[in-house]
């Protein structure tokens, strides 16, 4: 008799539970002359507010790399992201082309990272 192959035959089936959780943060800052030089604005941290109404005393949040974003409103208008940084400490964020803008406009930052969490079953039937 001539040798043959025998395969392992398995039925399986697989589910996947995904929650994408995101963690947002607000901070809030009402342009300051006094922290704009020519057309760079340039905001510390303890200059903005939070959803709360409190003064930051520490750093901003940041976006995680690969994980999170910001977006920047100027008087509820959508920045691009070119037009901004926030400093990778969270200390400040610098602003460019803001010599137009008025004193006391609203800023806003909104900072979301992602904390995905998958689970994931297997049941062989088989």
């Amino acid at each position: 008799m001539a040798t043959q192959l025998f395969k392992l035959a398995i039925d399986a089936a697989t589910t996947t539970d995904v929650e994408v959780n995101p963690e947002i943060e607000r901070y809030f800052y009402l342009l300051s002359d006094d922290d704009r030089t020519g057309d760079v604005l340039t905001i510390p941290a303890t200059k903005f507010i939070d959803d709360n109404g409190d003064v930051m005393t520490g750093n901003l949040t940041t976006a995680t790399t690969d994980n999170g974003y910001y977006l920047l409103y100027i008087n509820g208008v959508l920045q691009q992201s070119g037009l901004y940084t926030v400093n990778v400490d969270g200390s400040q964020v610098v602003v460019n082309d803001t010599a137009t803008v008025p004193v006391g406009v609203p800023i806003t930052l909104i900072v979301t990272n992602f904390a995905p969490i998958s689970d994931s079953t297997t049941t062989i039937t088989t």
